[in-house]
């Protein structure tokens, strides 16, 4: 992580002169161009977007531009019921993606049910964006669709947490991880939400330096912001008053959720007695390790039932259970409902 503002970080941050900014006289802008898709997340957009308008402001030019483009160019409407003013439809994007004044990066911002937001224009502008070497940025949920193309192939990517089991599930081939942001070659990948913005800041870092990304971050009122490789929050979405060695151990058992370890084995890994990692759990968590443990393995599930059409037999085994019948039953004690009638 990025430490907060040092004293000497804040006063640079106040006196930084953009005269003394690293982009070079003449060098043209950065062009952004944005596909928005029904359902996205405005949180993801929003903090992608305001951050490089603030590095216009503090470097006194527009360096960065951005255009948003909706399927087909009339209003799109976010997660939030607000609708966005699209500058034009994706067969017009697919044409700027092949112009000699191509962007630099397409961003691709999605939220809800994104399962069912692929379409034939977007796929023709995401291979377009290969054939042409034009990098693209998946945020929040988008990832889904990149790997849908068949475009993420072996690459190693992540997606919102709430996602990832369902993309790991979904395309084998991928290799998933829980960090922030992930940047491989010709993608980028985003988990979104807070995240965009310190993928964001990322990239102007890169291209205006980081006294200009401190001036920013200044405006923002942000302390400071993440790493790429920083993870998001645990499964359970708890995990801000957690110590640290708990979250280790939590670390594991989000990692072993198809083969689940013993508790020896857990302690073993983390350096620690099984009746210390009890005390940790009943302390933190008001719960025991093992019963957390199948509330994780059970809160997967859940999610793999509402996000996929796997059948119930391959998410049991997926989420660590010898069979069907146990998992049903462990399902039903935890949910009141059985997994089948729960997909409904």
């Amino acid at each position: 992580m990025n430490a907060p503002f040092s004293a000497d970080d804040r006063s640079r941050a106040v006196a930084w002169d953009p005269k003394r900014q690293v982009i070079e006289p003449g060098q043209d802008v950065c062009r952004f161009l944005i596909l928005a898709l029904p359902g996205f997340s405005q949180l993801s957009l929003s903090a992608f977007v305001d951050p490089l308008r603030y590095a216009n402001l503090v470097c006194g030019r527009s360096f960065f531009q951005w255009t948003i483009m909706s399927e087909d160019g009339k209003l799109v409407e976010c997660a939030s019921g607000f609708t966005l003013s699209a500058s034009g439809d994706f067969a017009s994007a697919g044409r700027r993606v092949i112009a000699s004044n191509r962007p630099d990066m397409v961003v691709v911002c999605a939220g809800e049910r994104v399962e069912k937001r692929s379409s034939a224009s977007l796929i023709n502008i995401l291979r377009l964006c290969r054939r042409h070497g034009v990098p693209i940025a998946a945020l929040g949920t988008a990832t889904w669709l990149l790997a849908e193309s068949g475009i993420l192939d072996d690459t190693r990517c992540t997606i919102h947490w709430d996602k990832r089991a369902a993309l790991s599930e979904m395309f084998g081939r991928l290799r998933v991880t829980d960090q922030l942001f992930v940047r491989e070659s010709s993608f980028v990948t985003c988990a979104g939400e807070f995240a965009s913005f310190d993928l964001v800041m990322d990239l102007i870092t890169e291209h205006l330096g980081r006294e200009a990304a401190l001036a920013v971050c200044r405006h923002t009122t942000a302390g400071h912001w993440r790493a790429a490789s920083e993870t998001q929050c645990t499964a359970n979405g708890n995990d801000g008053g957690i110590c640290k060695p708990l979250a280790e151990v939590i670390r594991i058992m989000e990692e072993h959720i198809e083969d689940p370890l013993p508790l020896s084995d857990i302690a073993k890994c983390v350096g620690r007695s099984q009746r210390q990692i009890e005390r940790l759990f009943r302390r933190s968590a008001s719960s025991s390790p093992m019963r957390y443990y199948l509330d994780l393995r059970l809160g997967r599930a859940k999610r793999l039932i509402e996000q996929t059409e796997l059948p119930v037999v391959e998410i049991a085994v997926a989420c660590g259970f010898a069979s069907a019948s146990h998992f049903s039953k462990c399902f039903r004690e935890a949910f009141g409902i059985n997994p089948r009638a729960y997909r409904g």
